[in-house]
């Protein structure tokens, strides 16, 4: 479709038209599948017209068919149905519109799209979207609650009244939006992106009421699966009832069977908590009474002993035993003082008799040569020679005789 044209040589829009409805014409028949929005089925018509929708991208295209062709199925399908079509495209110049002529319709069973949820589920487990270390914890108590519901549900009805009952101080940001049929995705996404931005949010809640695998459908989309993955704040899965297990549950960061079991686990309870906290003051005060009375025996037998109770009672009792202590030791010490002196006078005496004072004393004298060496054989003395002589009471000179 590359030409050649300019402000000074346009194209006039028929020729356009004609163009891309050329272009169009080569293209081949193709398996088309989406959920009907609008069906027409005007009596006598040959041609029915009906719009297929794909509720995860919130886009449309205008489906036409022979009469008989959708004959085949109507008993089956109807407007909310998904079917798959074949279809070639079409485009009507007059309009510049492009539709699907559809030559076969076939509706997708519930075993069909029980088979593709599974597979969807095991692509995304596999990324590990499911994985237990991606959930983050809820808060005990939040302040700002984000609650994605129907309008006016039962499900809105059951959170807001078992949440507010339970806690009456909390308080809640609600987004209502279709929760089935071809406008529930897009609008469940964005509401819960819209309530993920708010920093005042501390937990979002997703709720609906039960239904068919069909109604449910829209919260095993997998936008809204990768939406609530990329979520920072935690989100709460309340779909259906305790069978219902969108995939939304497997994505959610706690999973809640109904909608009032999904107040229960993000709301904690006033009067339980009230009792809680009593339990605790009782059991804290039960504790400290508890020590206080321990210590109190403690102290009590501590102050029942004797070093206590009359501490000056020991020092009384080891007075006798230090002054016998040293009293005696003060005998012992005079013994062996006495002991000594006797041994002292003893060895004086003995000293005394030994010793070269008392031989001369008693007459004897001491004969030493002029070196002052004593002399002990006559035959050290030569005759002539002076020797000294020492007596008790001094010394004079003597001379040898021949």
């Amino acid at each position: 479709m590359a030409l050649n044209t300019s402000a000074d040589a346009p194209l006039p829009v028929g020729e356009v038209s004609r163009l891309i409805g050329g272009w169009i014409d080569r293209l081949g028949a193709v398996w088309v599948e989406g959920q009907i929005t609008q069906l027409s089925r005007r009596p006598g018509a040959g041609v029915v017209f009906l719009t297929l929708r794909d509720p995860s991208y919130d886009i449309s295209v205008s489906v036409t068919c022979y009469r008989q062709v959708f004959e085949a199925v109507a008993d089956v399908v109807s407007e909310g149905a998904r079917v798959v079509v074949l279809a070639k495209p079409e485009w009507y110049a007059p309009r510049g519109q492009l539709s699907l002529r559809a030559t076969e319709i076939k509706p997708v069973g519930v075993g069909e799209l029980l088979a593709r949820l599974e597979q969807l589920k095991n692509s995304l487990a596999s990324e590990g979207l499911f994985a237990a270390d991606r959930k983050k914890a809820l808060p005990f108590l939040p302040q700002l609650i984000g609650l994605v519901c129907g309008r006016a549900s039962a499900a809105e009805r059951d959170v807001l009244e078992n949440a507010r009952h339970r806690w009456p101080a909390v308080r809640f940001e609600v987004r209502n939006v279709p929760v089935q049929g071809v406008h529930a995705v897009p609008q469940v996404v964005q509401a819960v992106k819209e309530l993920d931005a708010l920093d005042a949010v501390d937990v979002i809640i997703v709720a609906r009421g039960g239904g068919s695998v069909e109604d449910l459908l829209p919260f095993s989309d997998e936008q809204l699966v990768r939406a609530v993955a990329a979520c920072r704040t935690p989100v709460v899965s309340a779909i259906g009832h305790e069978p219902d297990n969108p995939l939304l549950d497997f994505v959610a960061d706690l999973r809640a069977s109904t909608p009032t079991d999904a107040a229960k686990k993000v709301v904690p309870d006033v009067g339980e908590e009230y009792e809680r906290v009593r339990l605790l003051r009782d059991r804290a005060r039960r504790s400290v009474q508890s020590f206080i009375d321990r210590e109190e025996r403690g102290l009590a037998h501590a102050l029942a002993r004797p070093s206590i109770e009359d501490p000056h009672r020991m020092v009384d009792e080891r007075a006798d035993q230090v002054a016998a202590l040293l009293d005696r030791g003060r005998r012992t010490l005079g013994h062996l003082l006495d002991r000594a002196d006797s041994e002292l006078t003893h060895t004086h005496a003995r000293v005394v008799a030994l010793s070269p004072a008392a031989t001369l004393q008693r007459g004897y004298a001491v004969l030493q040569k002029a070196d002052g060496h004593v002399v002990r054989d006559p035959d050290e003395v030569a005759a002539g020679e002076a020797l000294r002589a020492r007596v008790a009471e001094g010394e004079f000179t003597v001379r040898v005789d021949a």
